[in-house]
């Protein structure tokens, strides 16, 4: 049995239904292995979470910078990516507490990141539910907005996508495309697939939990290998 009181310490809170806590942790994967248990997967507030994680993020940024729009929802897409947020989970040690299928608890993949990030969001849609906004705004301030600093300074908000455009039109004057490969899970969850190609060649794959976030994943990978 997972100790979830060592993780409210770890996440300086105390839930006053821990079960929302438990909840946030449920990988649909687990259920799969034991359809008795007690709750749901993550799924529900991992939607919640969403939402609530934008609203916070897209508030401070609008009351704390004067950039315009284009740059604000650049500065709000370099926290709230998968890599960054699943980052944040791992910070707070989420993987050690995750329900998971024995599968999923091999796997090392991207879909793990995907998974860590879907946490981060079902757990912040926990603490809205326990807590209220304030309490879940102050949690994300303390765990995730921290680190624009350091974007900002490392300018890590520019668009992966215009920088190869960019370079791929000074190396070989064409532009590149993207085309979705993939996708799979439900509506509110899907995991996209994307691949970015110079011509009819394939240049790199990304996946992300939108197209948009999938074809920067991919710009990115691409511009590694260039």
């Amino acid at each position: 049995m997972k100790n979830l009181d060592s993780l409210e310490k770890k996440l300086n809170l105390k839930f006053k239904d821990q079960n929302l806590l438990k909840q946030a942790l449920v990988h649909c994967s687990y259920l799969n292995e034991h359809p008795n248990f007690s709750l749901d997967n993550n799924e529900r507030l991992e939607f919640l979470g969403d939402a609530v994680l934008e609203l916070i993020t897209t508030k401070f940024l609008y009351e704390n910078f004067k950039n315009p729009e284009g740059e604000l929802t650049a500065f709000r897409s370099s926290l709230v990516n998968t890599d960054s947020l699943a980052k944040t989970a791992g910070d707070l040690d989420l993987n050690e507490y995750l329900f998971l299928s024995r599968g999923e608890q091999k796997s090392i993949s991207r879909s793990r990141k995907v998974i860590l990030a879907n946490t981060f969001e079902a757990l912040i849609g926990a603490i809205y539910l326990d807590q209220g906004l304030e309490s879940a705004g102050n949690f994300v301030r303390l765990n995730l907005l921290i680190k624009l600093d350091i974007i900002l300074k490392k300018q890590l908000y520019k668009d992966s996508k215009s920088q190869l455009q960019e370079l791929i039109q000074n190396q070989i004057k064409l532009t590149p495309t993207y085309k979705v490969i993939k996708e799979v899970g439900p509506d509110h969850s899907k995991i996209f697939t994307v691949g970015v190609f110079c011509g009819e060649n394939l240049t790199a794959i990304g996946r992300g939990k939108s197209k948009s976030e999938a074809e920067k994943e991919a710009a990115k990978k691409a511009l590694k290998k260039r």
